[in-house]
Formats: C-alpha cells, structure tokens, sequence
C-alpha cells in the first residue's frame, strides 16, 4: 500500500493573507506594530519604549483583554524579565511561587515510577506563574510606558509595498458563518508601520505566509505538539512540581505529562502529545481525561474543582527547524512564531521574552538612524543569538527525531545522549524522515470537529465542573474566552469573523 503523505494533499495558504494594496487613507500611522499579546510581543514592546521612548510603538491582539487566549500554569526562568525590570524585585513580579522541588514519573494504567530528575528538567530557581497573570502585569508595564495595545483586533493579513511590509490590517468584525456581512459589520483597520513584529504565536498565518512569500525556509521542518491544559482549585497544596511519561499515550507517541502547583489552592495539570503519532485519531483531550483517573493525580484532584481549560500547539523542531531568516524588509519574527521553544528542557516563555527583547535591541536602532523608511531593513536578528539565553545550554534538536521506536524509547534514549554533552548532538540538521516530519505539521488537520459532545471526564472521583458564565462551556479555551460554546449539549465552535 503506497504511503500517504497529507501535507501533499493540503490547500495552499489563501493569498488574501499577502496585500499589495496601498493602506487606507484612516489607517492608523506607528513606528512599530506587534502582532501579538504574549510573552514575546510586549517583551518586544516594553524593551523598545524603555531605550526608545519617541517611538510610536502599538501591540495588536485578537484577544477582547490582554491575557484572555493565555492560561494559567507554568514553570517559567525568571532570567530574562528580571533583566528586563533590572529595577523591581522578585516581590514585583505576578510570581505565584519558587519551585520547592520536583518529581519524574513512569506512569502505568495502574501505578508510577520514580525517576531520576533529567540535568535538562531541573528546575531550581525557576518559578511557577499563572502565564495570563504575566501578560497582563506586561500589559500594565508597556501602557505605562505610553505603548498602544489594541484588544479585539485579530490581524487578517500582511500590507505590502514590492517586497517591503508596510502594515496589517485587520480582520473585519460582525461578519456571519459564510463570510458575509451581518448585524454590526465594521470594515477592517489598517495600521502601518515602518517595522511589523510578528509574535502571533505557533502556527500563526502571518508568519507561515510571510515565509511562503519570500520563500524563508530551515534546516528541517517544523513539528508540532498538542499540549491540552486544565487549571484547578483543590482541596490539598501540591509540595512539588510532578513531570510524567508513558501512560495513557501510545509507546510511539512522543509526549509527557505535568502538575504545577500555584499556590495553596490551586494546580495546573496538562498532557502533550506529538503530532506526528502513528494514530491520527489519538485523542489528546480523552487521553487527559482518563490520566485525571490515575492514583497518582486523583490524589491530587480529589474534592477539587475545575476552574478552567485550553488547549495550544507547541513548536517541538528545535534549534534546526528555526527559519534561516527571521527578518526581511519591514518584518521581524520572534517566540513560538520562530519556534523559540527547548523541548529537552521543557521551556519556551523566556526565550520568547528573550527573542522579543533582542529583536527590540535590532529595531530600536535601525530606526533611530532615520534614513529613507522604504529603504530601511531590519536585519541581524539571528535563529542563534535568541535561541541561547545561556551560554551554558547549546542547541538541541527534537529529541523524537532519532527514529527510535517507543516513547520512552525516544524520549529516554535520545534525551540520555543529550544530557551527558549539554544538547550538542547532533551539530548538524537531521534530515531523516523530512517527509514524515513535514507531514505531522498537518496530519491532524484534516478533522476539525465544531460538533462534539460535551465529554470532560470525572468519572468516579466526584469532581464537579461549574458553569464560569452563562450560556458558555466551562472548558471554553483560555477560560471562557468565548471560543466555544454549548448548546443542546453539544460543544460548538465560535469561528471568527473570517475562516482562514
């Protein structure tokens, strides 16, 4: 039987994303424009205003508030914001708590066992933060310093003058299902720019269509996971910050498991699963559900309540699947956009805080220097420079990219010839299986269900789910964040104003 590659089968990005149309005589005028609301983009944003305060700088989320499409629970490296407020104290920040220690388990359906804490997973002297609490203390900072933030506006396409972006303009607002005019249609918004920041996070349409454009490619391609995410108020405080592998995946599925404490009252638990697993119907939100039901969790969840969920993809490529450019004539990329994102160390937050602030470092100065604005690059951001927030930690590479059958098999194993050099094997791309891994990219997007029954678990714990507000699922991503919607007892799909 031939093999199937889906990534052959799928559509072209629609060419709408790429606009050679001159802006609109009411388009909003900046000197910087940020596509995105997240760690990375208001790093950029403050990091700029702080060295650069003439700038006119403008951050543009899809989001109704700052924070709104973030969800709570992770561990994060305190090093890059610290060096950011070089002035505050670790008491300024929207920490929840230190990591007081830590824990490594092999589950089975039944019962775990304890492992050695991998040199890459160790967590000392990180913190464990609610993510949307960061990004809006980020939020707050960056107005201060008199930065424009623009909630509600998703970004439809690139403006472009030649093979310089101008600007973005936005997606139009009250349009119905087919696209069309409704109730309360407002056309879009230009803005224009003299440099467009692009931190729309993984997979954003922006950036896959900038690349497509101006032909940026990488070492390998780009491979994904799906991480789902729940936050709960429990009865008992968890002591340590829990990391799983094996079950409920599949033994050739690449993925793991977490609990994160975040105070006395509350944990973050969630499951990553790759996309490129053999089954394309793994089920990564039923897998989480059924781990809920393990010993070692129902422990931790029981008497408890869920207070939110959400689900997002993460960039697992590593160093050699980061783009040979990250910037062009107008343009720059950074965070889960690039791919910023360590996957032996199990971080990404403060190199997208990282990659923002040196992109900052490369703009602020470019534009400083005045100079004909069409004329005007913003070059020497390097995959290199913003992928190495410590000297001490060298390139990696997927560590499911060895071909090792078996999770734990590639987990382990690969992750075992990491650790001992600090991540420096392989130095050079992996191209084994190019194909294979380009077609995880899109694997699972050929499904996308907008009617499904309403199926969080709780099975025989107990654990009771609340309505967060009326008339929305409990579990509507970024904690109702009106993405989804229940009705009739199904769980529907909110699309936005335009399907892309």
């Amino acid at each position: 039987m031939a093999v199937v590659l889906p990534v052959r089968h799928q559509p072209a990005l629609p060419k709408s994303l790429i606009r050679a149309e001159a802006p609109s005589v009411e388009a909003i005028e900046l000197d910087v424009l940020i596509v995105g609301g997240g760690p990375a983009g208001l790093a950029c944003a403050i990091r700029l205003a702080k060295d650069y305060p003439d700038l006119g700088i403008g951050v543009l989320e899809k989001a109704g508030a700052l924070g709104e499409h973030v969800l709570s629970g992770a561990v994060m490296n305190p090093g890059p914001i610290r060096a950011l407020f070089p002035e505050l104290s670790d008491a300024d920040f929207p920490f929840r708590q230190p990591v007081g220690g830590e824990a490594v388990y092999y589950l089975t359906p039944t019962g775990s066992i304890k492992l050695p804490t991998p040199p890459t997973m160790k967590n000392h002297g990180n913190v464990v933060v609610s993510l949307c609490e960061v990004v809006r203390w980020l939020g707050e900072q960056a107005e201060a310093l008199g930065v424009n933030i623009f909630p509600g506006f998703p970004a439809e396409s690139l403006l472009v003058d030649g093979d310089r972006v101008i600007g973005v303009r936005t997606v139009a607002s009250g349009l119905d299902r087919d696209g069309q005019p409704g109730a309360g249609y407002q056309e879009p918004t230009d803005l224009t720019a003299r440099v467009v920041v692009l931190a729309e996070g993984s997979r954003g349409p922006l950036g896959q269509a900038w690349r497509t454009w101006r032909g940026v490619d990488s070492d390998n391609p780009q491979i994904f996971a799906l991480g789902v995410k729940e936050v709960w108020e429990v009865a008992r405080p968890l002591d340590r910050v829990i990391h799983t592998l094996g079950w409920p995946l599949p033994r050739d599925t690449f993925g793991g498991s977490w609990c994160y404490p975040m105070g006395p009252n509350q944990v973050s638990i969630g499951l990553v699963a790759g996309l490129d697993s053999h089954d394309a119907s793994l089920d990564v939100h039923e897998s989480l559900q059924r781990m809920k039901l393990h010993p070692l969790f129902r422990e931790i969840l029981e008497g408890g309540t869920l207070l939110e969920w959400g689900a997002k993809t993460i960039p697992e490529g590593g160093y050699h699947a980061i783009p040979h450019r990250l910037s062009g004539d107008g343009l720059v990329m950074i965070g889960d956009t690039a791919g910023f994102v360590d996957v032996p160390s199990l971080k990404g937050i403060h190199y997208a805080m990282e990659s923002g602030m040196l992109a900052a470092a490369t703009i602020g100065p470019a534009l400083a220097g005045g100079g004909d604005r069409r004329r005007r690059r913003v070059d020497g951001l390097r995959r290199r420079d913003s992928y190495l927030t410590h000297p001490e930690r060298p390139p990696s590479h997927p560590q499911h990219a060895a071909g090792i059958p078996g999770r734990l098999r590639d987990g382990g194993a690969q992750g075992g010839v990491d650790d001992p050099d600090r991540g420096c094997l392989p130095r050079r791309p992996d191209r084994h299986g190019r194909g294979r891994r380009r077609a995880a990219a899109s694997r699972h997007a050929g499904t996308v269900r907008s009617r499904q029954p309403a199926h969080l678990q709780q099975g025989r714990c107990g654990l009771q789910v609340g309505q967060r507000h009326p008339g929305h699922h409990p579990v509507a991503p970024g904690g109702g964040a009106g993405c989804f919607r229940c009705g009739g007892g199904f769980l529907r799909a909110n699309l936005p104003g335009r399907r892309l």
